[in-house]
């Protein structure tokens, strides 16, 4: 997220942080939360602890499993799956509702591996299923699994993290991820980051400039 803003606004960002900006006519924080959801958690019930905002924007990159969904498309995505919090049970995969576990309760209900975003959708960006993976893959037989058993369209390594977080701090969210590759097996020469990130820029942009403030 701080690439985005600091491309929009010029500002320098270190590895971890917040930096405060104004930004058409909004107040911002923008937090650099570093890789994976354990540092995404972290940075955002720290931040939480002390801050409730309007509004949580988590922009970043994804692999898309889609055909339909390519280098360079934005996406707003509406729900998440911790996809690989479970248990093997030789050739299964056991999630927490299977081991009878449950992640958090929210509103008095066990809440398990699926999250969705109760925040009203932003118009005019496509909707996509996200899972959440702490190892992204590039193996034909683990891409094949995982879309047997979940049938994601996008992936990434925070986006469950900041849906957990935001609903437990009862702050409404979205999660908006710009295509920068396809799921298939690994070869960076195909993946298309600057495009991608040229979009999620101006998706965000677009999207600030529409939010009253």
């Amino acid at each position: 997220m701080s690439q985005i803003f600091g491309d929009i606004a010029g500002l320098k960002f270190e590895e971890h942080g917040k930096a405060e900006l104004t930004l058409h006519g909004h107040q911002l924080d923008v937090l650099t939360t570093g890789i994976g959801m354990v540092n995404t958690a972290f940075e955002l019930g720290r931040y939480f602890a002390h801050h409730t905002p309007d509004l949580a924007i988590n922009a970043g990159i994804a692999g898309s499993f889609s055909p339909e969904i390519g280098p360079g498309r934005v996406v707003q995505v509406r729900s998440e799956n911790f996809s690989e919090l479970g248990a093997e049970d030789h050739e299964k995969f056991l999630d927490l509702e299977n081991l009878g576990f449950s992640q958090f309760s929210l509103g008095g209900r066990p809440v398990f591996n699926h999250l969705e975003n109760p925040t009203t959708p932003l118009a005019g960006i496509l909707h996509a299923k996200g899972i959440t993976v702490n190892k992204v893959h590039g193996n034909e037989i683990s891409i094949a699994k995982v879309k047997q058993r979940l049938a994601p369209q996008v992936e990434s390594m925070e986006g469950a993290a900041f849906f957990q977080a935001c609903l437990l701090a009862g702050v409404p969210f979205h999660e908006i991820r710009a295509i920068s590759n396809f799921v298939e097996p690994r070869d960076r020469s195909k993946w298309q980051i600057g495009a991608a990130l040229k979009a999620l820029r101006e998706c965000v942009q677009n999207l600030l400039k529409e939010i009253q403030p």
